[in-house]
């Protein structure tokens, strides 16, 4: 177990017997477990989940599904963590799985739940906010909304903006807490790098969501404000796996102006008015070096000119 899956388990579980308790499964029939709709997690990576399936074939599932029994049915239960080992055990044929079964509240159940996701290192970066958001509302029993306005009013107060005590405050101690206690980043760079992806454009956002494309590529393509473009320009990145370099360059080709000027959509006579009119406003002829350069240009006119004659 790494140094952050312990200091998640410590987070989940309140005491030294929870965790004994935890480590001493039962076996119990796949038909028996149901999944609950409010999930966090609703992305799976195929190829990886196609990995776990070929591994838990050639040696079983290794780690126990957290399950809680269903106070209206006690033959069924509700699984708590471990979704993704509970499809790869399905695909494996199996028809028993070893599980943990603990009597949690709706709360509790959700909050383990989430904090089992934040531990996979595979986790997007869109479910990994909107996890830890998630986990902050319920320390904090308030909406989402009210979390990110207390991270907002943290920064702004770290920054020297305001004098708010917002950091000495019961909510800013449970997030700074929080935070902490999951060892993934800490707030400043949660408000930095995690809140901005929320306020993405709902296609890239969905990408994201997938796993389709990586987070540093998103966020260049969601710098194009024009819906067809970024479009385009997202499902070739996806489908042809352009690296964020092929990215920069095609958004940067996207800005530069068209090769095609104003004067030339002009017709041909409008064209030749223009720079009839430019020429006599500019007096180019009163700088020699400018004047050189034109006449140069002007024969290379007049020999064109000859040869349509």
């Amino acid at each position: 177990m790494t140094v952050r899956q312990n200091s998640l388990k410590q987070f989940v579980f309140s005491s030294e017997e929870d965790l004994e308790t935890s480590s001493n499964p039962t076996w119990l029939s796949l038909n028996s477990i149901i999944i609950n709709a409010s999930q966090p997690r609703h992305y799976f990576d195929s190829q990886k989940l196609k990995e776990l399936t070929e591994s838990i074939i050639k040696y079983g599932v290794l780690e126990p599904l957290l399950v809680r029994p269903l106070r209206n049915d006690s033959k069924q239960y509700e699984l708590v963590a471990g979704e993704r080992r509970y499809r790869a055990a399905k695909q494996a044929g199996l028809t028993q799985v070893p599980v943990t079964i603990r009597s949690l509240s709706d709360r509790e159940a959700l909050t383990m739940s989430l904090v089992e996701n934040l531990q996979r290192e595979d986790l997007n970066p869109v479910e990994e906010t909107e996890g830890i958001l998630q986990l902050l509302s319920f320390h904090l029993d308030i909406t989402v909304d009210e979390v990110i306005a207390n991270l907002y009013r943290m920064r702004n107060e770290s920054s020297g903006m305001v004098s708010q005590n917002v950091l000495t405050n019961e909510a800013g101690k449970t997030i700074q807490s929080v935070f902490q206690s999951l060892g993934l980043l800490s707030w400043e760079s949660f408000i930095t790098s995690r809140l901005p992806l929320l306020k993405l454009p709902s296609d890239i956002l969905e990408a994201l969501r997938q796993g389709q494309i990586a987070y540093t590529k998103a966020m260049a393509i969601a710098k194009i404000k024009e819906l067809n473009p970024r479009k385009t320009l997202l499902t070739q990145a996806i489908e042809e796996n352009l690296s964020l370099s092929q990215i920069r360059e095609k958004i940067k080709q996207l800005k530069e102006p068209s090769s095609l000027t104003e004067s030339e959509s002009l017709s041909p006579q409008k064209t030749l008015d223009d720079l009839n009119t430019k020429l006599k406003k500019s007096k180019i002829w009163k700088d020699s070096g400018k004047w050189k350069k034109l006449q140069t240009l002007l024969k290379k006119i007049d020999t064109l000119l000859e040869e349509d004659s």
